[in-house]
């Protein structure tokens, strides 16, 4: 595999592993209750273990379902490495949580319709998720925090419950870290395992999933800014209300894994994130302030201009058809 391709690929999978660590361990990170190197070790443990049991149906979608499999060849990864790249790097210039499954999906698309050889079919069957799965988040997590929230005669003996059991809920917070990190692997480490298969002779599914698992994970130890802002942003939201966040985006991203479909896990914390802010603020003025509506655009736009870039590009490596 050309040295070009694999240092794309590397790169990638680090700055996707530094991003979901701030969003998997905010919560124990800034409630000192983990510190930074602990919680990237068990970050990197969980993410493998989920790309290695769980990581194959996500993988074989993108590398087989949205163009034919022999169309991904070394120069088509090179093209949808560099601009799903560029759309992440706009995103971070943006300081906006993007996603990393939308912009892959987007720029293997560029390449299959320069191709002419794009599966609609599957982009049809995967749009429904996409649209739908953010928002069972943020419902999921309207009902159940909405069930302790506001204090109130009816839930005070909840409080009461967590109060005497501060050990045990920092316990939780971490566990739900956990369960996110494994949730991650399941389905993010595929974005860059997935487009690689065969493209690395000698090399297994499984041992793309392992090695792209390991280097996401040393995102976490690598880009080490973005669990510092995440951890001062998210624990204002309490331990308690960041657990039920990671519970319910956790298990919507298994669901997404389960059927092979490259969901985004931003998407899904922030459409719980955006549930409790809506419940302490009103949801008016969550979707008004500045910040929920240009998360919402970037979502909306960048995937089109991951496409256009891909497709750009695959005239520039290809020349006209």
């Amino acid at each position: 595999m050309p040295v070009v391709l694999i240092v794309l690929a590397v790169f990638f999978a680090l700055n996707m592993g530094g991003a979901n660590f701030a969003a998997a361990f905010a919560a124990p990170y800034g409630g000192k209750i983990i510190g930074r190197k602990k919680a990237a070790l068990l970050f990197t443990l969980f993410v493998t273990l989920g790309s290695v049991t769980l990581g194959e149906n996500v993988s074989l979608t993108l590398k087989q379902a949205i163009v034919p499999a022999d169309l991904v060849v070394s120069r088509a990864v090179t093209t949808i490495f560099i601009a799903a790249g560029l759309s992440m790097y706009i995103s971070n210039l943006m300081k906006i949580p993007q996603s990393t499954s939308l912009v892959t999906v987007a720029a293997i698309t560029g390449v299959g319709v320069y191709y002419g050889q794009l599966n609609v079919g599957t982009l049809l069957y995967l749009l429904p998720f996409w649209l739908l799965l953010p928002i069972v988040s943020y419902f999921l997590t309207l009902s159940i925090s909405g069930a302790i929230y506001p204090p109130r005669k009816g839930n005070f003996w909840v409080y009461e419950r967590f109060i005497n059991h501060q050990d045990k809920l920092k316990v939780l917070v971490i566990a739900m870290s956990c369960y996110n990190s494994f949730a991650v692997g399941t389905n993010n480490v595929a974005n860059v395992a997935g487009p690689l298969i065969g493209a690395w002779e000698g090399f297994t599914l499984l041992h793309l999933l392992l090695v792209f698992a390991v280097i996401y994970g040393a995102g976490a130890f690598v880009f080490i800014e973005p669990i510092k802002t995440a951890g001062n942003k998210i624990v204002p939201l309490g331990l308690l209300t960041a657990s039920i966040i990671s519970m319910v985006s956790g298990t919507l991203m298994l669901f997404a894994s389960a059927l092979g479909i490259p969901q985004s896990f931003v998407m899904l914390k922030m459409g719980a994130i955006f549930a409790v802010s809506s419940l302490k603020d009103g949801q008016s003025y969550t979707f008004q302030k500045p910040v929920t509506q240009r998360t919402l655009y970037s979502w909306a736009i960048n995937p089109i201009i991951t496409f256009l870039t891909s497709w750009g590009l695959s005239f520039a490596l290809n020349g006209t058809r």
